[in-house]
């Protein structure tokens, strides 16, 4: 039985969870569950033992200095909690880590165990994965479950994918095993610019957690982060003509796609997401799964001034599947970690939309065995890519 020492009686709890590496493309999910932390002030309150779910080799620890004295931290995954005040207060407990090594069905029955302990009613774990979507539009977010009612209710996707998973996938067929209602929501970052930071599919995750949990999230710099983020992407761009006109014609498919989405609910959606601001009175202080089963390829150097640049894309007529076929089948050789397509709710298909039901993904990364995730055989980096199919 876990025993919890100085956690206060919880009102409705819900608990939010995203984990660095595989299902963590551009940092977008342990990005957005650290925006939480810093906005709310959460207490971490419980961590779980390292030595049992991870290897160091690929996961290292860091060494710091504190005072003078030399310090280690750990790789692992740490439980916060955070209380939203308001006309109706909760309480959200917050899970932040690395997808472990090693002994996934112990580690996610230890998380439900201190779901249950804490009266948790409903699991969110937040993904991100590498999709053929512009980065000029609008961040497609998709929330599955593997629940028909709540799936009814909360106006979800039944997971319906077959293939291989992820943590994230895992968590979330354990919550349903174990009688907890669990959801997974995905943003699809665009491939052609995977490196993280990516703050445009941070602040979506945001946004749709927001409508899903109807509660008010303080936003900070994140908007501000995102504009100038997505003009520094369009710089980047313009100085390649074949990248240009690859985005234009993701652009084109996009737009084609989802016109009647954009005429109907997500007009509505975006209109109440601004009275609930409104009324609250402003703001307030390895690789990545892909969306078509191919391998993304990493980011390009540009010379001594060290900015990054997307790779070449593919000409656009050798894509007449809009992103069906599989890039850079070598991508791990570029800089190392492995993405494969994770199975229980990753969305996304295509453009980035969610066409299967559900998809997990994450990047594995290992730079200077500093930072986490799932190293190619040869030491790499990770920060290649492996896409799904």
């Amino acid at each position: 039985m876990i025993e919890l020492e100085g956690v206060p009686e919880l009102i409705d709890p819900v608990m939010v969870a995203a984990f660095e590496g595989w299902n963590d493309a551009g940092d977008a999910a342990s990005t957005a569950v650290a925006h939480l932390e810093k906005e709310w002030k959460g207490e971490v309150f419980a961590a779980l033992d390292a030595e049992d779910y991870y290897d160091f080799q690929v996961n290292r620890p860091t060494v710091f200095m504190e005072g003078g004295v030399r310090k280690i931290t750990w790789p692992t995954t740490r439980l916060s909690v955070v209380r939203i005040g308001g006309d109706k207060p909760r309480d959200l407990v917050l899970v932040r880590g690395i997808e472990p090594s090693m002994r996934w069905r112990s580690f996610c029955n230890e998380l439900l165990g201190f779901a249950h302990e804490l009266g948790v009613e409903l699991v969110v774990v937040l993904g991100a994965l590498l999709g053929d979507t512009p980065h000029t539009r609008p961040v497609p977010i998709s929330g599955t479950t593997s629940d028909a009612d709540l799936a009814r209710r909360m106006d979800l996707e039944e997971t319906k994918y077959e293939g291989p998973t992820g943590i994230v996938g895992v968590l979330q067929e354990a919550c349903t095993h174990a009688g907890v209602p669990a959801v997974s929501l995905w943003a699809a970052v665009p491939h052609y610019v995977s490196q993280p930071p990516n703050p445009k599919a941070t602040l979506a995750l945001l946004n749709r957690l927001e409508d899903l949990l109807d509660l008010r999230i303080p936003l900070g710099e994140l908007p501000e982060d995102a504009r100038a983020w997505q003009v520094g992407v369009d710089q980047l761009a313009a100085e390649d003509t074949e990248v240009a006109e690859y985005v234009q014609t993701l652009e084109e498919a996009r737009d084609t796609a989802e016109l009647p989405e954009a005429s109907g609910e997500a007009i509505a959606r975006e209109f109440e997401r601004y009275l609930r601001r409104r009324d609250g009175g402003g703001p307030s202080s390895g690789g990545h799964a892909t969306a078509d089963g191919g391998e993304a390829g990493s980011f390009l150097r540009d010379g001594p001034g060290g900015r990054t640049r997307p790779p070449r894309p593919p000409r656009p007529e050798a894509e007449s599947g809009a992103g069906e076929e599989d890039r850079g089948k070598d991508g791990a050789g570029d800089g190392g970690g492995d993405h494969a397509r994770d199975g229980d709710d990753t969305p996304g298909a295509g453009e980035g939309r969610a066409t299967d039901g559900d998809r997990d993904g994450g990047e594995g990364q290992d730079a200077d065995g500093d930072r986490r995730g799932d190293q190619g055989p040869d030491g790499n980096d990770g920060s290649g890519t492996d896409t799904r199919e």
